[in-house]
């Protein structure tokens, strides 16, 4: 279709002799186009001009939407001063298309603003190449093989996103690659990439008779008052690392390499990363951009009444830079975690959001309609005489040249129509920047409760006045949802405890500013589970995890888990400033927020403790099924890949058997075979067994060694062979001759339990059928030893001597509890030479071989069931003995909830008959006998 046959819409004529007079410029007859022509000379001034002076090329030039590749084809060669004359050329013949394009509907917003921003790039990209050439010519710059002399310019703004308006002038940060140069070249380079760099600028934005190309906006560099118009890549990234503020994380949002050498630019913009997107939700940036926005309103003297004439369309409220403030800061706040986020443009952007969950859907559309309305008019308020401004006339003449340019004729409808949209606009994003406006005022205060709070500012979460600002916004919610809860003054003093162990609060407050369902769950956590509170105090970042949208999506099992951390794994070691330490963070992060996540939907009893025991099983065998073939690779770039076949991790305990609580440590084991290979071969080679031994530390220190992100497991090595007096590694054939000729019977029960968790080397998977294949002979081989249940006996009695019940509420330790019927389970598995590793199914496998009766093995897995509902619902409440009154109301509730007892009393007398029977049970099978001498 041709240019006039896509026309969809035409401006109307104020000065309709203008307009004929363009039309007749062109030789025009009747129709569309010449309507367009006539609308558009009749109402702009600046538009009539390039009519008159392109009136030559304009007819065969409307033919082809390709106007700034046809325009600018074969500008490589000419010299700087022929390059600004024909550059100015382009320009009127790419804003002519443009504008007309606009005006008719030929063209979308995307394609306009993107003709403006590729002829933008065009421009700069020609201008720096001609005037480095120069330089090089001249002997100024060192030789390089860089391309364009390592020099690059990052299209920041609406150039970047591709956004620009009619009239924009561009903001470029113009930057070089320092190791292009040889160290001692690298300010004679700079000198000459200054004065290159100075000099496009001028080609670009100097008004000659010719015109301007674009006025060049250089001042979005790192420290502009105090640095040069180019600096070198490393000496912004160290600005940005130490000094970068959020209003220029969110100008990075948008930027993009545009010219020059493409490649150094795309480099710097990803060792940026870190700074625009950080790894927790940033919800601190809401405000940081609210006070941005009042600032500029302050400075511009844009508050106050909202008025259609006058009003600032991009700066004004309601207007372009709310809507791109609005989207920019929830891309700030989430996209360091969700990639899909990270689009420059704004109506890209917003959809993402929307796709997300982080803007509603509905809000989403509404906000880019009126972004492209806001643009449109913006567009036409510069193309009356090209001015750089964004501000409608103050003039009813003004206005109605506005409207006539948008094919309105009655200019006081179009205006109302503006003002409404504008204050919606306004409305959507002030809800957004300012959500606690209008608070409830904090309820009546008992007090103790007033003691309690006044303790708060001593705290270091309260230390900044900007903490203390924000706290004072959400401070009365906070205080309401505890006094409507069951146990107002628990609750406030849980909290208390909480806050008390915050390093900081900026964030946090923020975060539950922003998101008034966290103070809910807040107050819920310190209302009931003190310990949840706790590790919540610790690890406040774990909370992202409630707004990623996938926190109450269905459990994604061992394999899902394993294939998220391996994939936040690997990008975190690709990443730029990535590595195994960065890693190491990385899998506590992710680790933290899951292990919250199961204590939050037990608490909130979308799972029982049967199902959390399992979740917590899946989450550490994924966390060390991913470390430990990490932790050798790291190992390996020092002392070669592990030598022979590799090696594995065995689960033991509670691991072993998918039994884990909130506060479980993980038992391991690590079993190598070198495969007669006498060690690693690498840049500082290892015999094997030190080899395996240093890599076995090395795991153990990925798994709980502390880092700025804490700690991921408690680490218990015991189990192993000779416990701790062996070797931290074992190889495949010391731990079955020590299995089939030296182990006593507690470590054959134990192994009743074990199981590969991980593995690494270049046949590890074997080795890990062979470990089980040794585990299986084990069993069915010693099993049937006759000192299996006298010794069974000798270890309760001394289990029972060394350590006593934990006070009245202790399901584990002591006769007739968890402890005491796990030991008889996995007798049962060793005698009956099964694999099973659970207690339950080791029960079963009990009475499948006549070792128990179906009444026994029945009765044992009800109490044990019962027993394990207490101990792990406990666990979530506190790290410490079950003190009913320590957890408080809140904390009792949960646990009768968890148990189905009706009360405390009941609860006890329950637990009590069911030790005592699990006893007798027991003992039948292996009565306790004096330890032997």
């Amino acid at each position: 279709m041709s240019f006039a046959e896509r026309i969809t819409r035409t401006p109307i004529a104020l000065e309709p002799a203008r307009g004929a007079e363009a039309v007749q410029a062109l030789g025009l007859s009747a129709g569309p186009l010449a309507e367009l022509i006539a609308g558009a000379a009749g109402s702009s001034p600046y538009l009539a001009g390039l009519i008159r002076h392109e009136a030559g090329w304009l007819p065969e030039g409307l033919d082809h939407d390709d106007v700034v590749t046809r325009e600018t084809a074969g500008f490589e060669d000419l010299s700087p001063d022929d390059l600004g004359v024909a550059l100015r050329r382009a320009k009127r013949r790419v804003a002519l298309m443009t504008a007309l394009a606009d005006l008719g509907g030929v063209w979308p917003l995307e394609q306009v603003t993107g003709a403006l921003s590729d002829l933008a790039d065009r421009a700069v990209d020609l201008a720096l190449r001609a005037h480095v050439a120069a330089e090089a010519r001249r002997g100024k710059l060192p030789e390089t093989a860089a391309e364009a002399g390592g020099i690059f310019a990052l299209a920041m703004g609406k150039g970047g996103a591709r956004e620009l308006n009619y009239s924009s002038d561009i903001d470029l940060i113009v930057l070089f690659d320092e190791t292009a140069y040889a160290p001692g070249q690298q300010m004679e380079a700079r000198a000459a990439l200054i004065r290159a760099t100075r000099k496009m600028a001028a080609t670009l934005s100097d008004v000659t008779a010719h015109g301007y190309v674009f006025r060049t906006d250089l001042r979005l560099r790192p420290d502009a008052a105090v640095t040069p118009v180019c600096i070198s890549s490393a000496a912004a990234l160290a600005y940005y690392e130490a000094e970068g503020r959020t209003w220029e994380r969110a100008a990075f949002i948008k930027a993009r390499a545009a010219a020059g050498d493409i490649k150094a630019g795309e480099r710097f913009l990803r060792e940026l990363r870190p700074f625009v997107w950080r790894k927790h939700l940033d919800f601190a940036a809401i405000q940081d951009a609210h006070d941005m926005r009042l600032r500029i309103r302050d400075h511009k003297g844009l508050g106050g009444r909202l008025e259609v004439a006058g009003h600032n369309m991009k700066l004004g409220q309601g207007g372009i830079r709310e809507i791109e403030f609005f989207t920019q800061t929830r891309q700030l706040i989430a996209g360091g975690r969700d990639a899909s986020l990270r689009l420059r443009d704004t109506v890209g952007g917003l959809r993402a959001l929307a796709a997300r969950g982080w803007v509603p859907q509905d809000v989403a559309e509404e906000l880019i309609a009126h972004y492209r309305e806001h643009r449109y008019i913006e567009h036409r308020i510069q193309m009356v005489n090209d001015a750089q401004t964004h501000s409608l006339p103050r003039d009813p003449q003004g206005l109605a040249v506005i409207a006539a340019l948008s094919g309105q004729s009655d200019a006081e409808a179009w205006s109302a129509r503006l003002h409404g949209r504008l204050s919606r606009v306004h409305q959507l994003t002030e809800d957004f920047f300012a959500p606690s406006e209008g608070a409830a005022a904090a309820p009546d205060l008992s007090d103790e409760a007033r003691a309690i709070i006044a303790r708060w500012q001593g705290y270091p979460a309260l230390r900044s006045e900007r903490a203390q600002q924000i706290f004072r916004r959400i401070e009365p919610q906070l205080l309401s949802r505890m006094a409507a809860s069951g146990h107002p003054t628990e609750a406030l003093a849980r909290f208390d405890s909480f806050l008390s162990r915050l390093p900081a609060g900026v964030q946090l407050f923020s975060l539950f500013e922003a998101n008034p369902q966290l103070i809910e769950l807040i107050v819920d956590i310190c209302g009931t589970a003190p310990a949840l509170a706790g590790y919540l105090a610790r690890h406040p970042a774990v909370l992202d995890g409630v707004l990623a949208g996938s926190f109450f999506a269905p459990w994604p099992g061992p394999e899902g888990l394993s294939r998220d951390l391996a994939s936040v794994l690997a990008t975190t070691l690709r990443a730029p400033q990535g590595g195994y330490e960065r890693a190491l963070d990385a899998a506590r992060r992710w680790a933290h927020e899951w292990h919250f996540r199961i204590g939050v939907h037990h608490l909130r009893g979308l799972i029982d403790a049967d199902e959390a025991a399992v979740q917590y099983a899946d989450l550490a065998d994924a966390s060390v099924a991913a470390l430990f073939p990490v932790t050798a690779e790291d190992f390996a770039r020092r002392h070669g890949p592990p030598p022979g076949r590799g090696a594995v991790v065995l689960g033991m305990g509670s691991l072993g058997a998918r039994a884990l609580n909130a506060g479980s440590d993980l038992d391991l084991i690590v079993i190598y075979d070198t495969a007669g290979a006498e060690g690693s071969d690498g840049p500082r080679p290892l015999a094997a067994r030190p080899d395996y031994a240093r890599l076995t530390q090395a795991m153990i220190t990925a798994l709980s060694a502390p880092t700025a992100e804490g700690r991921l497991y408690e680490v218990d090595m015991r189990l192993r062979p000779s416990g701790r007096q062996g070797p931290v590694a074992t190889a495949i054939q010391s731990f079955e001759n020590y299995q089939m000729t030296e182990a006593w019977t507690w470590e054959h029960l134990a192994l009743t339990r074990a199981r590969v968790v991980a593995r690494a080397g270049a046949d590890a998977d074997a080795l890990a059928d062979e470990v089980e294949a040794l585990r299986l002979k084990v069993l069915t081989t010693r099993g049937g030893d006759a000192r299996v249940m006298p010794d069974l006996a000798e270890m309760r009695a001394r289990i029972f001597a060394a350590r006593q019940p934990d006070g009245p509420w202790e399901a584990k330790v002591g006769p007739g509890r968890l402890q005491d019927i796990d030991l008889l389970a996995q007798a049962c598995a060793l005698r009956a030479g099964q694999p099973v590793r659970a207690t339950l199914a080791q029960l079963r496998a009990g009475q499948r071989a006549g070792l128990l009766t179906a009444e026994a093995a029945g009765r044992l897995a009800s109490i044990w069931r019962a027993l394990w509902r207490l101990h792990a619902s406990g666990r979530l409440l506190t790290d410490r003995a079950l003190d009913m009154e320590a957890i408080g109301r809140g904390g009792q509730s949960f646990l009768l909830r968890e148990t189905g007892a009706a009360d405390l009393a009941g609860l006890q007398a329950s637990l009590d008959a069911r030790c005592a029977e699990a006893q007798r049970l027991i003992d039948a099978e292996a009565p306790v006998a004096a330890p032997r001498s």
